[in-house]
């Protein structure tokens, strides 16, 4: 019975074709666990060594300065056009790679891959050529996000023990839901007073608009008596026993007081500016976002005839209405949203339509601007407005993304070229000059521009990398194993006071040898 019950052999009573056949099927099972979690850190150590090579070209290519021959301001510029990297990351690139340079240690344990590249990054923010050997001993066992805190406490330590430290100026903002965005503000206390004395005298303003508040032509003694009587109204008394109570500004008052700050000098710098677009908030609205109307022809195509009105045929495929477009459309009659900017409401659209310039701008069915048609020398403000909206704020040529752009002539006006549409392109005041002073070539091509160098040969707006071997294990000489990215002891729990007082008394007792050797020697 135990016989019978026994498993039978695969290759028993089967033919060898059918057993090769089930042997040449692929095996669709998963992969241990324990095999891809090892693949992936011995992965992580070839990027780590490969990244470094990488960097140590970027450095070599940056001390050579290779990026003057494409005309770029930058090594890090070079970077973002030519292999496709972010600006910022750019930037952090070529930074990390001038200080691999310098520090041996750090670069011979990045090219072994012991060291990732996050972790050198922030080494380089805080190493100096005394500090290197401890600094990458106390880093090796660390996370690459315990030495991100380690490296912002050790800035912070050495900025504080400067005679002066360097005042805090920052401001940022970020978006706060759909509509609105979060302004924050940084500033030494002289600078932050000047800022509230501002807030303070505007929300004055917006309270009081016809109130004469610095009283020029009142005596001395009635200003002083209007100053007493509206403390005593208030119950503020600087006599008394009991200091005033510190006066809080509502929240809402100061932001208001802020925006009127903002706009006055943008109303002032605009009246006088040559080109009052750069003092002015754009905002893109359709005809029907304005007006509540419907834009000719565009919706009533099957409203119902007068009598004896004579009706055209118009094919169904022909028709065009509002909603066939994108909402994103330029020619939508439903556009309302502020210039490379979100949405705004049709009802704050109406309140600032009250008191703002309006100007008429006409797309055809594909978005284009269709031409103003202006043929002087100097650009209008409408034509400066339709070139800003067909290329989109942005500088032209190729690899550049900056806003501060001047109106180019693709075909000079002195040379017959005329002042519309067709003929400007945008182009920042560094490529403005370098397209003059090179020659370069402009031409259109499709919903662009395509440029040229003074031979004819193309620069291409967005360079394709070239084929590598696809073996990032051969972009280096480095021996990798899985636990090579991973120290002994790493990730364990860090103090991140003990730490930081360790790496000080070591730069003291380093500085204290040198000296001592110093004196000895002289």
């Amino acid at each position: 019975m135990n016989d019978l019950m026994a498993p039978v052999s695969p290759s028993i009573d089967r033919p060898p074709e059918a057993v090769a056949a089930e042997a040449s099927v692929p095996d669709d099972s998963p992969e241990p666990l324990e095999r891809l979690e090892a693949r992936l850190c011995e992965l992580a150590g070839h990027l780590t060594a490969a990244t470094c090579q990488f960097l140590l070209l970027v450095a070599d290519f940056d001390k050579r300065e290779g990026w003057g021959d494409w005309e770029m301001p930058s090594c890090a510029a070079w970077l973002s056009w030519k292999c496709q990297i972010a600006p910022g990351t750019a930037r952090e690139q070529v930074r990390v790679a001038r200080s691999v340079v310098e520090y041996p240690l750090i670069r011979r344990e990045f090219a072994a891959g012991r060291l990732s590249y996050a972790k050198v990054r922030a080494l380089t923010r805080i190493v100096t050529p005394e500090t290197e050997t401890d600094l990458v001993e106390m880093a090796t066992p660390m996370t690459a996000g315990q030495l991100e805190r380690f490296a912002q406490a050790h800035r912070r330590v050495s900025e504080a023990d400067h005679e002066r430290p360097r005042p805090a100026r920052k401001l940022t903002w970020s978006p706060a839901g759909d509509l609105d965005y979060k302004l924050g503000a940084v500033l030494p206390a002289e600078a932050a007073a000047v800022v509230f004395q501002a807030l303070r005298a505007a929300r004055h303003d917006l309270e009081h608009p016809h109130d004469d508040h610095d009283h020029s032509d009142v005596p001395a003694e009635s200003r002083q008596g209007l100053l007493s009587r509206r403390d005593t109204e208030s119950g503020t008394s600087f006599t008394g026993p009991v200091p005033p109570p510190a006066e809080m500004e509502p929240a809402e008052n100061l932001a208001d007081a802020l925006v009127q700050i903002c706009a006055d000098y943008l109303c002032a710098k605009a009246s006088t500016a040559e080109n009052p677009d750069t003092y002015q908030v754009l905002i893109h609205a359709g005809v029907r976002a304005v007006t509540g109307a419907e834009p000719a022809g565009s919706g009533q195509a099957d409203a119902e005839p007068a009598p004896g009105a004579v009706q055209p045929t118009v094919p169904k495929q022909a028709r065009v209405s509002a909603e066939t477009l994108p909402f994103w459309h330029p020619a939508h009659p439903d556009r309302c949203h502020l210039d490379d900017g979100p949405a705004i409401s049709p009802a704050t659209l109406a309140l600032i339509g009250c008191n703002a310039t309006i100007s008429t701008m006409i797309h055809d069915l594909s978005g284009a601007v269709i031409d103003v048609g202006r043929r002087t020398r100097k650009i209008p403000p409408a034509l400066r407005r339709a070139l800003r909206e067909r290329d989109r704020g942005r500088c032209q040529y190729p690899g550049c993304d900056s806003r501060r752009t001047d109106a180019h002539h693709i075909r000079h006006w002195a040379n017959g070229g005329h002042t519309n549409l067709a003929n400007l392109i945008s182009v920042c005041g560094r490529h403005h000059r370098l397209v003059h002073d090179k020659n370069h070539i402009i031409t259109a091509a499709g919903t662009g521009f395509a440029f040229y160098t003074r031979e004819g040969s193309p620069i291409p707006s967005c360079p394709q990398l070239p084929h590598g071997p696809g073996d990032v294990t051969t972009a280096h000489h480095a021996r990798i194993t899985a636990t090579t990215i991973n120290p002994p002891n790493s990730g364990e729990h860090l103090n991140l006071s003990l730490a930081i007082w360790i790496a000080f008394a070591n730069a003291r007792t380093q500085a204290a040898r040198r000296e001592a050797a110093e004196t000895a020697v002289g």
